[in-house]
């Protein structure tokens, strides 16, 4: 019977530190207020992405010449309004390209980070953990990709590798390595000493498992909150990208796509064309720096002001 009692308190302890840390989360949250609203936009753009086509009201690729450059809200002879935020230069909807652009913005941006974040905290951890000449090898190629302007470098190599979907995340996440290599380098070093892994030596673990295992979990919360506003600038460098005309296909809606699109109307006054992508654009980035924000407050254990 005791036996028993103590393995559940064993199993209850760790559900019991997961609830307190969800109340901590929450009241932290609805004190800070703004990251309320900004988890309140992500939902709603994950929801845009994930249920794209349940949601829009047309497709986003079909033509309708007659109807083409239609502003907001024009109401038609039937009394209805057909499309919502206007039409493209091709008679395509707004809306639902705008929905469908959801859809690779984050695609793209959170693909991009967990390659970036993969590779990166991986090199960290090596050069970290067994410095010496392995370390400045992994540090010098973090110098040399940083002498290059990244959005100079992932031009030549778009333009070299043609665009696609496939290209630009490849291109966009290895180009976000060094941020993580060189934080978690820095991490690993100031823990490598410690005592839990000299520990970990003493019981025959090995140098992978010490890394993955030990050292990486005390280290993963500023990653984390790297991560964050990391989306945020990919998202960012995928509409310049695109707006270039090296992103994705012209056949996929994407915001950057939509901007590119609305340069030549502009000036005759379609404001729309060019406002509503910037919009989401806007938020959306705006959305990740807030949770970055509070993220960074709520894992950083000196900045910790609710129990």
């Amino acid at each position: 019977m005791s036996t028993a009692t103590s393995a559940n308190s064993e199993i209850s302890a760790p559900s019991q530190s997961f609830a307190k840390e969800l109340r901590r989360a929450g009241r932290s949250l609805f004190k800070a207020k703004w990251p309320v609203l900004a988890i309140l936009i992500l939902i709603a753009v994950v929801t845009a992405s994930a249920i794209g086509p349940l949601i829009a009201p047309k497709d986003p690729n079909r033509q309708n010449i007659i109807k083409r450059l239609q502003e907001p809200y024009t109401v038609e002879r039937s009394g209805e309004v057909e499309f919502l935020l206007g039409t493209d230069g091709l008679g395509r909807d707004v809306l639902s390209r705008l929905i469908y652009g959801a859809r690779v913005s984050l695609l793209v941006g959170l693909t991009a980070v967990l390659i970036g974040g993969t590779l990166g905290v991986s090199l960290g951890l090596i050069a970290g953990y067994f410095g010496g000449r392995t370390d400045d090898i992994i540090m010098r190629l973090a110098d040399i990709q940083l002498a290059f302007p990244f959005i100079l470098l992932a031009i030549m190599f778009l333009v070299v590798l043609g665009p696609g979907l496939l290209n630009l995340v490849l291109v966009l996440g290895i180009g976000q390595w060094v941020t993580y290599a060189r934080i978690t380098r820095g991490q690993t070093v100031s823990q490598r000493e410690k005592e839990y892994v000299e520990a970990a030596r003493a019981l025959g673990k090995r140098d992978l498992a010490i890394m993955f295992q030990s050292i990486l979990p005390n280290i993963i919360a500023p990653l984390i909150v790297i991560a964050s506003f990391n989306v945020a600038s990919v998202i960012l460098a995928e509409a310049a990208l695109s707006f270039l005309g090296l992103g994705v296909p012209p056949t996929i809606p994407t915001w950057g796509g939509m901007l590119a699109e609305s340069r030549d109307q502009l000036l005759a006054g379609r404001w729309w064309l060019a406002v509503y992508p910037g919009i989401a654009i806007m938020l959306t980035v705006l959305a990740f720096n807030i949770l970055g924000d509070w993220l960074r407050d709520f894992l950083d254990p000196r900045l910790r002001t609710i129990g």
